[in-house]
């Protein structure tokens, strides 16, 4: 099928079959279209060529980046405070691609170089049975065509009403579940039906879960969740007699205890041409046009990948995976160039939900690992996703058949206003103010998980503050309810609609290189001094201060954060002192807001697998091999896996070494426990989560000091009378004197 069937996202499929163009600008340029085309098509020749593999069929294919100084030293940038970068070396580029062998199910990898002109084998691996790539786009379409075709399904689907054109399927990784063997590629399908052509399927849950082969595309079995009820004692009882999950050999309905449920069947649509056929809608009338408008163009420049604003440096680069990848950023610190972070970028991400009943358990995908935030990534429309003067960047990333999916406008890169960045006002008579407004750099990207939306925003500000931000949207994970059904997990949203429960938990991979590599990181609790009130230390027992820790082995690299204590971690170079604090230059990493306690135990199924989102803070010593550093948290192969494999941070901390002036990763866990509203139907209005990454003795004195205080002309009384417009403070501009 063609990989274009998924709306609003895929733009061009690349079929060139045998380009050999390598127009690269930067050592991390991700793959082209032309490049992915020509791997695929060299990694086809070697399978048919020496291998008694029948057919392939791609799930991934990218860069394999070079090893981390020789890009460094491409760049020039030194890896020691004050030093000189290494000389540059040659780099050969390297793919890296994941494919399935579709008759037997086993997986495979290879890295491809480019040499001679030519695109190479350097290594093919067949890998350890029952591992499983990644998802792909077409693969979670495909489980919607597998089940709309099961008679079997069309006619459990009869039974409450439902038409077989109008069944529909949201593909997911089967999450855990022990009944089917891990070499079999399996999904489950979460049923809606759709009632009409763009009517919102997710208003019409429905009570039973297929599970798919994907491979052999086919139905393999069906579960029916267990429902509750109310006891004479007002208990919400689960129907079925344990929330284990029942031998496939059981009849699933009979082992749930519960007759069939139909949907609920009432439209709560949001699209503004059905929600127009809803006597109570009445859009609101009074919203006047809001522009941004930069009249003299954008103050960012764009060297293909690599970006500069005011100060700042960096690449901009598409991940299949991670979706956006920002690497070699640095600071313009009064000439003198700063490295701050190698490479910055969401690695892994965890939904668990909280109904015990199964399959519901079933239900926390690792939208990263299994899916990837590339391959989900939304085309963005201008005016709609982005406002104002936008750039634009593209991804691509390989289809089944080797051919390139190409994402036209997938990074959105602008610049807005962010408030106020400074101000002081003397108040005493005659006194001066000066305010100067603040401008942020914006790098987003929207992806479309099924029913949920993720939007990344990278933001980067005049004080040299690094932000992520997370908001989310899009329309609640449901499932069908009876007709007043208790609900001791969930929310009932509308009538016979259960929003569960469920913790949205993410892991952003820090690579930081603040003043060159070799860096460490420091534990600061806030704390009260221990003399007490009326003590001679502390008469009024107002006294409290930090109490600072250097994390010096791997074996204590995983860290909690402590609420009591407002618990902050700062990156540090020790080779470099501040003139005046006499502290370490460093980057303090905020996490207050966003710091979410995982609520699955921790030896479920969720947290075995996700054991990244046990702590808040990981630290551990980068490890680079033929194959790169040290990347994914929980593994580089996701799928189906049942424990914490071995290439996982929940690994990696447990062997012996040193994190003090090191190369270091650092993973931070943050996110949001999310108890749904009936506010938050039929689509959610935006959550946000926000970390922060703050100069601590990086700079002399404020950088944004050089900032100009600027009046905007073009801002003015919002009504005719001018009530409320005075001139600043005594008369004096408010912005510049």
């Amino acid at each position: 099928m063609s990989p274009t069937a998924t709306p609003g996202t895929a733009t061009t499929i690349q079929k060139t079959q045998h380009s050999t163009k390598t127009n690269i600008q930067h050592p991390l340029d991700p793959l082209s279209a032309d490049e992915i085309v020509a791997v695929s098509f060299c990694v086809r020749q070697h399978v048919a060529s020496k291998t008694p593999v029948k057919a392939i069929q791609f799930n991934t294919c990218y860069l394999l980046p070079p090893p981390k100084k020789t890009v460094l030293a491409a760049l020039g940038i030194a890896l020691t405070p004050g030093g000189k970068p290494e000389a540059p070396t040659a780099i050969i580029r390297k793919a890296e691609a994941d494919f399935l062998d579709v008759v037997t199910g086993d997986a495979y990898n290879a890295v491809i170089a480019f040499k001679d002109a030519k695109w190479t084998i350097e290594t093919f691996e067949k890998l350890p049975e029952g591992t499983q790539p990644q998802i792909s786009v077409q693969e979670l379409i495909q489980c919607e065509e597998i089940v709309k075709k099961d008679p079997t399904v069309q006619k459990l689907a009869k039974d409450v009403g439902i038409l077989p054109e109008q069944i529909f399927a949201d593909g997911w990784s089967i999450g855990y579940d022990v009944r089917f063997s891990q070499s079999i590629r399996v999904q489950q399908a979460l049923l809606f039906a759709r009632l009409s052509e763009h009517d919102n399927l997710y208003a019409h849950p429905m009570d039973f879960i297929p599970v798919i082969d994907s491979l052999a595309g086919k139905v393999l079995h069906i579960d029916y969740p267990p429902h509750y009820k109310l006891s004479a004692k007002g208990i919400p009882v689960l129907t079925a007699s344990s929330t284990k999950p029942p031998p496939l050999l059981d009849d699933a309905l009979t082992a749930s205890n519960r007759e069939r449920i139909p949907p609920p069947m009432k439209s709560f649509d949001f699209l503004p041409d059905l929600l127009a056929k809803d006597p109570e809608y009445n859009p609101r009338d009074d919203v006047k046009p809001l522009h941004v408008v930069q009249p003299e163009g954008v103050s960012f420049k764009m060297n293909g990948h690599e970006l500069e604003w005011q100060k700042w440096k960096m690449h901009i680069a598409f991940s299949h995976r991670e979706g956006i990848a920002l690497s070699t950023i640095t600071y313009d610190d009064n000439g003198e160039v700063r490295p701050i972070f190698y490479r910055l970028s969401l690695v892994e991400m965890v939904v668990p939900y909280a109904a015990p009943e199964f399959p519901h358990p079933r239900k926390f995908a690792f939208d990263v690992g299994e899916y990837g935030m590339g391959t989900m990534a939304n085309e963005l429309s201008l005016g709609c996703d982005c406002l104002g003067q936008i750039h634009y960047l593209p991804g691509a990333y390989v289809a089944h058949d080797g051919s390139a999916v190409v994402i036209k406008n997938v990074i959105c890169i602008h610049e807005e206003d962010a408030g106020i960045l400074w101000k002081h006002t003397d108040y005493r008579p005659g006194g001066r103010s000066q305010t100067v407004r603040s401008r942020r750099l914006v790098i987003s990207m929207v992806c479309t998980l099924a029913n949920y939306e993720y939007i990344w925003n990278y933001y980067f500000y005049q004080d040299g503050n690094i932000e992520l931000e997370v908001r989310l949207t899009g329309i609640l994970q449901v499932y069908c309810a009876d007709v007043d059904e208790p609900n001791p997990f969930g929310t009932t949203v509308a009538p016979k609609t259960n929003a569960h429960y469920h913790q949205h938990i993410f892991s952003i991979r820090v690579d930081p290189m603040v003043d060159g590599l070799n860096n460490s990181v420091i534990e600061s609790d806030v704390v009260p001094i221990p003399d007490g009130t009326g003590s001679a230390g502390n008469f009024a027992g107002n006294g409290f201060t930090i109490q600072d820790k250097v994390l010096k082995d791997q074996s204590e690299g995983a860290r909690d954060y402590n609420f009591d204590t407002e618990r902050r971690w700062k990156i540090i170079n020790p080779a470099r002192k501040h003139y005046s604090s006499g502290r370490e230059v460093g980057y303090v990493i905020g996490v207050k807001a966003a710091s979410t306690r995982l609520m699955p135990r921790e030896d479920g199924w969720a947290a075995t697998r996700a054991a990244f989102a046990k702590k808040a803070l990981w630290v551990i010593k980068d490890v680079e091999d033929p194959k790169g550093g040290r990347m994914w948290p929980s593994g580089k192969y996701v799928p189906q896996t049942r424990e914490d494999p071995q290439d996982s941070v929940g690994q990696w901390v447990k062997s012996p070494g040193n994190i003090e002036n090191e190369d270091l990763l650092v993973y931070i866990t943050v996110g949001t426990t999310h108890i749904p509203r009936p506010e938050d139907w039929p689509v959610m209005p935006v959550q946000h989560t926000r970390l922060t990454f703050k100069p601590n003795s990086f700079f002399k004195v404020n950088p944004s000091m050089d900032v100009p205080g600027i009046k905007d002309s073009h801002s003015g009384p919002a009504f005719h009378n001018g009530a409320g417009t005075a001139n600043g403070v005594n008369g004096q501009s408010c912005c510049s004197d």
